[in-house]
């Protein structure tokens, strides 16, 4: 480790590693701990460190450039800096060890976030969902603590400009923030980039209401096609507003014929509470028809499998095609049920109870299908004028 008088002109014509040696380091006279390491692969160049010793006295090396981007000048200036720095408790070679330390996001989400979201969250598939397709190829490599709010910013506008729906962008970014407030729980990050980061929040929730006609033809499938059990599935969501998940891990145990109710336990229910609907005509006669007592259980079997349906959406969008409503989603049977309700002159409060809202807000984007009922009630007003204008006259 020969100590030399480091120059311009020594750096541009003796950075020669000695024959048979892989490596060999040439100390700066001139400022402590400074030396360039010059490698028998590289000769001609080398590359500048700082020598130190940490707080427990053991010796080390931070790397301050190569000699090919790094003026002598400006070599020195830094290694003074850091000397400084040392001098004042900080540790670079520690510092960078930190850094290489903290996992990153593809190392975080498949080891810790998702085997703690699995046994809690139902939608945890949705996350994995979103992971894999979009944003691990954006930040699946970069540290927890390399991820800026910059670059969420500008991956959240980017899914849109792919043309994402508003609501889709939002689930990315609200999935990033609720990972990140795990990861400091958990101290393996210090900070959260995605707060602050504004959501669209754009309303592009999406209803189809059938008129008369639209009804009568969607019926007419239900009642006459050759699938009798995805048929009567879709006629009992629509005459009991539950959601499909809900009908299809629906039991016998559940279902109360005599009391005329089914009790969804916490496990199938969206809002996690037992909740009771209540079985219309038209819910009891589809049960009535069901020949699936004493079975597995579950009300609505496959026959094909001997297992309960876990999907119906392949036969679902042949029935709506079939009846010329190729856009009814299935969810939007619940909608129409909720319609039926609102527009028979039953109050939110008794949607909400039945479908099971535990927030009222929700319940309130019905609201607008009360119209015809207001009008009723507005024109009872309008009767007692027209009677007290004749009574007058």
């Amino acid at each position: 480790m020969p100590i030399v008088k480091l120059t311009p002109s020594f750096i541009a014509h003796n950075l020669l590693c000695p024959q048979g040696k892989t490596r060999i380091e040439m100390c700066c006279a001139e400022t402590p701990g400074l030396y360039i390491e010059v490698r028998a692969t590289s000769q001609g160049q080398g590359t500048y460190y700082l020598r130190y010793k940490d707080a427990s006295g053991k010796t080390c090396h931070q790397k301050v450039g190569r000699t090919m981007d790094l003026t002598l000048a400006d070599a020195r200036r830094q290694a003074k800096a850091l000397r400084a720095e040392i001098a004042l408790g900080a540790d670079p070679r520690g510092q960078a060890k930190a850094q290489k330390e903290v996992l990153t996001f593809a190392e975080f989400f498949e080891q810790h976030y998702l085997p703690y979201v699995k046994p809690r969250k139902r939608s945890w598939l949705r996350d994995d969902e979103l992971y894999r397709l979009r944003i691990k190829e954006v930040f699946g490599s970069k540290r927890l603590n390399q991820i800026t709010r910059q670059q969420l910013q500008s991956f959240h506008t980017a899914l849109l400009e792919k043309g994402l729906a508003h609501a889709t962008c939002d689930h990315h970014l609200k999935l990033l923030k609720h990972a990140f407030n795990l990861a400091i729980d958990w101290g393996l990050t210090d900070s959260n980039p995605a707060v602050r980061v504004p959501m669209f929040n754009r309303d592009n929730k999406v209803e189809h209401y059938l008129d008369g006609a639209q009804l009568e033809r969607l019926l007419t499938v239900l009642r006459d096609d050759a699938n009798r059990a995805v048929c009567g599935i879709a006629l009992f969501l629509l005459s009991t507003g539950c959601r499909l998940n809900e009908a299809l891990s629906a039991t016998w145990e559940q279902v109360n014929l005599q009391n005329r109710v089914w009790r969804i336990p916490a496990l199938n229910s969206k809002s996690k509470r037992i909740r009771s609907v209540p079985l219309n005509d038209t819910a009891i006669a589809i049960l009535s028809q069901l020949d699936t007592v004493g079975e597995n259980g579950y009300l609505f079997v496959n026959r094909q499998t001997g297992k309960p349906y876990t999907t119906i959406m392949k036969v679902w969008s042949r029935l709506r095609s079939k009846a010329e409503l190729p856009h009814l989603r299935i969810h939007d049977l619940r909608h129409q049920f909720a319609s039926f309700l609102v527009n028979s002159g039953r109050t939110l409060y008794e949607v909400q109870s039945i479908l099971g809202h535990s927030d009222a807000k929700v319940t309130q984007r019905y609201a607008h299908l009360s119209s015809r009922s207001l009008q009723d009630a507005a024109n009872t007003a309008s009767v007692m004028i027209q009677k007290g204008g004749v009574e007058g006259g």
